[in-house]
């Protein structure tokens, strides 16, 4: 008797609310409470991805997150894009009114300061008035989200703000109100009211604006980080032009299925995955593989979906549609990877969770030690406010998001599709770049690349039986020969009769003419002599890697047709491109040494292991790990899924199998083999990336604190660095954006 194996599915909840990586922290224990559910929350996409048994309900999750006090629903509805922008909007609102507030009221402050005779009744009231709608309006967000935090027995960034800024001003409000008005009296400067040391309504305000200041300027970061993703959606068709009884009716998008004919005029974008039926244009690209250089489209070729036709009518039949299409999968691709966390983000997640508390803690030690030091009351304040302010952990919460945002963005946008954050990882520490030879460095299909009739013959007459002998062989070797030869010949004659000799070659009759086509094995065979000047060459030809095909009529060499399987063009400009980076090189493949070599000295590739078999590729491998090489493997094939998974770091081209494909960590889209260092480029700069975030956001904090507990930061000054400190790393990230290709 066998127990099934539950079923288990991924729920993608848009959660809002959350201000801090301690919230997203918060809201993912939450989740993972329950049973047989795993839960992954990103603060910078503001996205919860989940596992749940197949009947799960998702209103559980729902109903769990709000009772941790934030808002979550079932991602898919059309509204992100309008609640973001509200967001935006909203904070922007606050900003103004405060800024609009706490310029006058900083400016009035410091001129009743400098100047006595300018102070009037009533004046230290105006200043109350114009400090009250920033503290109570402008600052509502942080209020809010402390409450709820109180509410469940929890502390974020927003405690420490909420804290700081209703301390400054409810001092403020008392000393203003009920501390007395002697002559000298000014708010925030010089002597202070009997019964009060100090007074901040400025600070309130100022802190207020700073931090409001922000947040705004992150969101719109944030904002237009995620955008490069969600321009993607933007490229796919909305309607689609269906041909039905000779007739095209254009309908939506949804409507359009697999095995339709659709109609793609000039300029409009391809709908869905398909083959073109009829009619012939150029076909441009480069949003979906990176690739610059438009393509030509006639009938049976492929063509992907977004991209734009150019020039010519296209009558295509549908292959793949809706989430089955290549851009489709490159968009839920790279929103998995944003979901995925990196190491070090889980590192900080666990940092930020107690990192609250242990500020508040450190706040009131100051407080305390200020005071037990015999320190007035307005200094210990100041240094108590400065520590609550300056704590806020943003930084770090946003400093890995941010940066696997923007590079992944970026690298769909090239052709590089990033599967998660453990690629990122994993590509800084690699030393060895193995490469497979058959589909990806070469074209995987054989071409005739040379031909070499004998003494008294020409190239015409090669072509002409060799391919008219073969045009009854379905051998790779023999439909390229095939090929070449309509090609310069388009009137080939008919074989009479055809024999296939397995291992050998082939026999036919061909216009009455007995013709021999195979290896140099056949004619040994059937005692042909091969003349010592072709003999030579064959042997030439076999010690660079390539095929002869020897052709003979009526027992009489006619030459030999050199056919291989050609490099790739980009193939070494790509290797070249590793070597650069001082990255080992070594080409992987199943076949015989002489070939390997030939193409690992055409490239420059530093080491060959030649003859694997596709079930040993992992353990050879596995034998590289061994020696404390830290490998990458590139590949395309089936043969190739087993090393793409075991090597610390996989690429797989995209028009390689889908088991390759499952098994890598970043897939290569771009129809050019330097995509490979510019892939391992991209990851290793991300990675940096998020790296000197995290160097940058700790350090901040772990110089701040003591500056601030010692008193030598003001309020003010500390709410301005930590939200520059925020701003930085954010615009740190976003220079990945900039990141191109070095050809």
């Amino acid at each position: 008797m066998t127990t099934a194996t539950p079923t288990v599915r991924t729920v993608d909840l848009a959660v809002t609310g959350m201000t801090c990586a301690a919230c997203s922290a918060r809201v993912e224990r939450t989740l993972n409470k329950l049973d047989g559910v795993h839960a992954s929350v990103n603060y910078a996409t503001e996205r919860a991805t989940v596992h749940v048994p197949a009947d799960f309900d998702d209103e559980t999750l729902i109903e769990r997150v709000r009772k941790a006090g934030y808002g979550a629903r079932v991602r898919g509805a059309d509204d992100d894009e309008d609640l973001t922008l509200r967001r935006v909007r909203d904070l922007r609102r606050r900003l103004i009114v405060a800024a609009v507030l706490a310029v006058p009221l900083g400016d009035l402050s410091i001129t009743l300061a400098l100047v006595p005779s300018l102070r009037f009744p009533g004046w230290q009231l105006l200043c109350l008035a114009l400090a009250v709608p920033v503290v109570f309006w402008a600052a509502l967000p942080f209020h809010r989200a402390a409450l709820r935090n109180l509410r469940h027995r929890s502390s974020s960034m927003d405690t420490l703000v909420s804290l700081g800024v209703l301390a400054s001003f409810l001092w403020s409000a008392w000393a203003t109100l009920f501390g007395g008005h002697e002559p000298g009296y000014w708010v925030g400067f010089g002597p202070t009211a009997a019964g009060a040391d100090a007074i901040y309504l400025d600070v309130a305000a100022g802190v207020t604006t700073f931090l409001l200041a922000g947040r705004y300027f992150e969101s719109r970061s944030r904002r237009s980080a995620a955008g490069l993703l969600s321009a993607l959606d933007a490229l796919a068709a909305k309607e689609v032009r269906i041909l039905r009884d000779d007739r095209e009716h254009t309908v939506p998008i949804g409507e359009l299925a697999a095995g339709d004919l659709f109609v793609v005029k000039p300029g409009e974008a391809i709908a869905a995955d398909g083959t073109v039926e009829s009619g012939r244009s150029t076909v441009d690209v480069s949003a979906i593989t990176g690739e610059p250089v438009p393509v030509e489209a006639a009938p049976g070729d492929r063509v992907v979906g977004a991209a734009v036709n150019r020039d010519g009518r296209l009558v295509v039949r549908a292959t793949a549609v809706g989430a089955h299409t290549q851009l489709a999968q490159m968009t839920a691709l790279a929103e998995r990877a944003q979901a995925r966390k990196a190491g070090v983000q889980r590192l900080v997640d666990r940092i930020c969770a107690v990192f609250v508390p242990v500020v508040l803690a450190l706040a009131l030690l100051t407080l305390a030690g200020w005071l037990l030091t015999g320190h007035e009351v307005r200094d210990a304040f100041t240094a108590a406010v400065s520590v609550l302010i300056i704590a806020c952990p943003c930084a770090l919460g946003l400093a890995t998001p941010t940066a696997l945002m923007a590079g992944v963005g970026r690298g769909v946008q090239l052709g590089i599709l990033i599967k998660g954050p453990e690629a990122l990882e994993a590509s800084r520490r690699v030393d060895t770049v193995v490469l497979d030879k058959t589909g990806t460095l070469t074209t995987g299909r054989m071409t005739v690349t040379a031909c070499h009739p004998a003494p008294g013959r020409t190239r015409g007459d090669l072509l002409w039986f060799a391919g008219a002998a073969e045009s009854g062989s379905e051998h790779a070797i023999a439909t390229a020969v095939v090929e070449a030869a309509r090609a310069e010949l388009p009137d080939l004659p008919l074989v009479d009769t055809f024999t296939a000799l397995p291992g050998l070659g082939a026999e036919a009759t061909v216009d009455g003419r007995r013709v021999f086509v195979g290896n140099p094995r056949l004619f040994t065979e059937h005692g042909l002599a091969l003349p010592a000047g072709l003999s030579a060459h064959v042997d030439t030809v076999h010690s660079t890697g390539a095929v002869p095909v020897l052709v003979a009529v009526d027992d009489e060499l006619v030459g030999v047709v050199e056919v291989r399987d050609v490099v790739k063009p980009s193939a070494a400009a790509a290797v070249a491109g590793l070597r650069t980076r001082g990255l080992r090189t070594i080409l992987l493949t199943g076949d015989h040494e002489i070939a390997a070599r030939a193409v690992a000295t055409e490239l420059g590739i530093d080491d060959v292991l030649a003859g694997v078999l596709p079930a040993d590729k992992a353990r050879e491998i596995d034998a590289l790990r061994a020696t404390g090489s830290r490998v990458a493997m590139v590949g395309d094939g089936i043969n190739d899924g087993p090393a793409l998974a075991t090597a610390d770091l996989g690429l797989a081209l995209a028009d390689g199998s889908d088991i390759a494909l499952r098994s890598a960590d970043i897939l290569l889209v771009r129809d050019d083999l330097r995509v490979i260092p510019d892939a391992l480029r991209l990851a290793d700069t991300t990675f940096r990336t998020i790296r000197g975030n995290l160097v940058w956001a700790f350090g901040y904090n772990v110089a701040a604190l003591p500056l601030a507990a010692f008193g030598l930061l003001n309020p003010l000054i500390a709410g301005a660095a930590m939200s520059l400190s925020s701003v930085l790393v954010v615009s740190n990230s976003l220079r990945l954006r900039s990141f191109d290709r070095d050809h």
